[in-house]
C-alpha cells in the first residue's frame, strides 16, 4: 500500500509501536513534503496572520491530537507555531520516529488546510 497524506490522516495512532528505519522514515516523509527531519524529530512551522489565529490552531491541534494520545512539542509565538513530533518510547526508550509521528503530522496538516479553506 502506498503511503499518502490522506491515508496517514485517516489512520489512528497505535500503541505500542516500533521505530521506523531510515527507509521507512523517507517513505513516510515523501507523503508530507512540508515536514522535515530536524534533530531527530519530525518538524514543521506554520505561519498565521495574527496571535488569535495562531492560538486557535494550537487549540485545534490539542483537541485532535489528544484523541491520538501522541502529543507534539509546540513552540508558539505571535504568528507562528512550530510542531515537532517524535516517539519517546521506541528504541528501548531512547526515542525515535514511528508511524504515529507521521499519522499525527498528517492530521495537523489537515487542520491547517481546513483553516486555510475556511
Amino acid at each position: 500500500m502506498s503511503i499518502t497524506a490522506h491515508t496517514l490522516a485517516a489512520s489512528r495512532s497505535i500503541q505500542p509501536i516500533g521505530a521506523l528505519d531510515d527507509a521507512g522514515i523517507q517513505a513516510h516523509l515523501a507523503a508530507l513534503p512540508d515536514w522535515k527531519i530536524d534533530g531527530g524529530k519530525l518538524a514543521r512551522t506554520f505561519a498565521f496572520g495574527n496571535y488569535y489565529e495562531t492560538i486557535a490552531f494550537v487549540n485545534a491541534i490539542a483537541w485532535v491530537i489528544h484523541a491520538e494520545d501522541h502529543h507534539p512539542d509546540l513552540g508558539v509565538s505571535y504568528n507562528r507555531c512550530s510542531v515537532r513530533f517524535d516517539t519517546h518510547s521506541v528504541n528501548d526508550g531512547r526515542g525515535g520516529l514511528s508511524a504515529n509521528d507521521f499519522i499525527c503530522a498528517a492530521k495537523v496538516d489537515a487542520l491547517f488546510a481546513q483553516r486555510a479553506a475556511a
